[in-house]
C-alpha cells in the first residue's frame, strides 16, 4: 500500500496544481475564519471546480454551524468534510443528513489517553486525524501550529489502518513519523509553507516526494 498525502490550507490555483501534478490523494480547504489559510466558499469553489475528478477535496471546519455545512455542500460539494472542532459522535450523524460527504474526525492528541479515546469515533468518521492538541492560551488555533505528539502512542491503540498523521509534519520528519506512527497517510500544512498561510510550490513538491517514498517494513523474521 502506498502513503496518501494530504496538503491542507490550501488557496491558490499555483499550489493546488503543484499539490496535484506531485500526486497529491487529498487537497484541503480551511473555512476558520481565525485561520492564516481561510478561504471563502467562493474562493473554495473555483479551486474545488479545478480539481474536480483529480484530487480529493477536503473542507475543513470547526464546529461549523448547519448554515455554513449547506453552503459548502452546495457550492463546493468537498469529498470529505474535516471536523477539527469539538464535534460529537452526535453532530456527525447530523452532518451525514446535511452533506453527501465523507468524514474526517480530527483527534487533538496531547496524551496516549487521547488517542484510545478516539476509538469512540470509528463507527461514526470514515477517517480519523491525529493532530497534536494546541496550547491551552486563549486565541490558539485548533491545528496547523507546526507541533508534533509522540507518534509511538498511535500503533499501540489497534486503530483502523486507514488512520492520517498530522501536526508539525515536513520534509525533514516524515519519514520518521510514518515508521513511529504505522500511519499510511500524511498531512501537512504549515510544514509546506514559507510564511503562514503562504504554500511554497517547492516545498509541496519536496513534501509529497519524500512521503512516497516511504517503505513499510516488511514482517519480523522469527528465524528457523
Amino acid at each position: 500500500m502506498s502513503i496518501s498525502v494530504k496538503i491542507c490550507g490550501l488557496s491558490t490555483a499555483e499550489t493546488l496544481e503543484a499539490a496535484i501534478e506531485a500526486g497529491a490523494n487529498y487537497a484541503g480547504f480551511v473555512f476558520f475564519a481565525r485561520s492564516p489559510r481561510n478561504v471563502s466558499v467562493g474562493q473554495a469553489a473555483r479551486l474545488a471546480k479545478a480539481a474536480e475528478g483529480r484530487i480529493k477535496t477536503v473542507a475543513l471546519t470547526v464546529n461549523a454551524p448547519d448554515e455554513l455545512i449547506r453552503e459548502i455542500e452546495a457550492e463546493v460539494h468537498p469529498d470529505f468534510l474535516q471536523l477539527h472542532g469539538d464535534e460529537t459522535p452526535e453532530r456527525i450523524a447530523q452532518l451525514r443528513v446535511l452533506s453527501r460527504a465523507g468524514i474526517i474526525k480530527a483527534i487533538k492528541v496531547g496524551c496516549e489517553e487521547d488517542v484510545a479515546e478516539a476509538r469512540r469515533f470509528e463507527a461514526c468518521a470514515d477517517i480519523l486525524l491525529f493532530d497534536a492538541k494546541p496550547a491551552a492560551t486563549p486565541g490558539a488555533l485548533p491545528g496547523g501550529n507546526g507541533v508534533a505528539f509522540d507518534w509511538t502512542w498511535l500503533p499501540k491503540a489497534g486503530l483502523r489502518p486507514n488512520f492520517m498523521l498530522s501536526g508539525g509534519l515536513n520534509s525533514d520528519n516524515v519519514l520518521k513519523a510514518l515508521s513511529a506512527s504505522g500511519a499510511m497517510s500524511a498531512d501537512v500544512s504549515s510544514g509546506v509553507e514559507s510564511a503562514p498561510g503562504v504554500k511554497n510550490p517547492a516545498r509541496i513538491r519536496e513534501f509529497i516526494r519524500i512521503a512516497k517514498s516511504f517503505e513499510p517494513a516488511g514482517p519480523v523474521s522469527t528465524g528457523a
